[in-house]
């Protein structure tokens, strides 16, 4: 029996990639979407990220009470973390706890820690099928402080692998984001697999939220075990969507509040 049909009010987290820029250059809008959001997934360095964007990310989530999660990735500035790489266990797992380590500074100076964590790009893709790979993160959060929640795909390695090693798991669903009909997210280098309709993302938004389910791209329902919704930051007009998702989703009766 679902909540919905026991009369239990849906509960959702909002959760936005934020602090991807390097140096003059900004990505996200980050102030305007931690008026939005309530956990951050905080880039470290790795793919995107610097020294003083986090301390600045971090101090502005702290402020607003959004839940400061770091988002780990491949060591790949040029190509944004999105392309594949194959990283050795024990040195994936050290830079993983490196990362971790390092937006946990800054989020302790701004009077927070960090929350979660979650892979980025071709690190997420990866650890959703390759169990060495999600073993090798879990090994690095490990090391990094212990019992972090893990942010990811529902029925991934990653989760799989958090499980083993005792860590909360939360499972993540992405409104703009295309599906296969195995549950799995289409590959961005094909066609479609962002989905740029506003009105069609506050549609799967709410879908996700309450009835748990998407439309994957043979137009199958999948089902859908998500407790928090991921909104991109780096998409035009990011911080203007994410208002408009979270005001549908408590217009129709969702709860927004952080997973942790």
């Amino acid at each position: 029996m679902s909540e919905r049909s026991m009369g239990v009010p849906p509960v959702i987290d909002l959760n936005a990639d934020l602090g991807e820029g390097f140096g003059r250059w900004q990505l996200t809008d980050d102030e305007a979407l931690l008026s939005v959001v309530t956990s951050a997934n905080v880039a470290c360095g790795f793919h995107a990220g610097d020294p003083a964007t986090m301390r600045r990310v971090c101090e502005l989530a702290a402020e607003r009470g959004v839940v400061i999660g770091a988002q780990v990735s491949y060591r790949d500035l040029a190509g944004f973390g999105r392309r594949a790489m194959d990283v050795p266990p024990d040195e994936l797992a050290a830079e993983i706890a490196y990362q971790i380590g390092a937006l946990e500074v800054f989020a302790r100076a701004a009077g927070a820690r960090v929350g979660y964590v979650k892979p980025h790009g071709a690190l997420y893709n990866r650890c959703v099928h390759d169990a060495e790979q999600a073993r090798a993160v879990i090994d690095g959060i490990r090391t990094a402080g212990g019992g972090l929640p893990v942010l990811g795909l529902p029925g991934s390695q990653l989760h799989e692998a958090a499980r083993e090693a005792r860590l909360p798991v939360v499972g993540e669903a992405f409104a703009d984001r295309a599906y296969t009909p195995e549950g799995t997210l289409v590959p961005r280098r094909e066609p479609g697999a962002v989905i740029h309709d506003p009105d069609e993302v506050v549609k799967r938004a709410l879908g996700m939220a309450r009835d748990h389910t998407v439309t994957a791209r043979d137009g199958r329902r999948v089902g859908i075990t998500a407790r928090s919704l991921c909104l991109h930051g780096d998409t035009p007009g990011a911080a203007d969507l994410a208002r408009r998702v979270r005001s549908e989703l408590t217009a129709a009766g969702v709860h927004v509040r952080s997973f942790v």
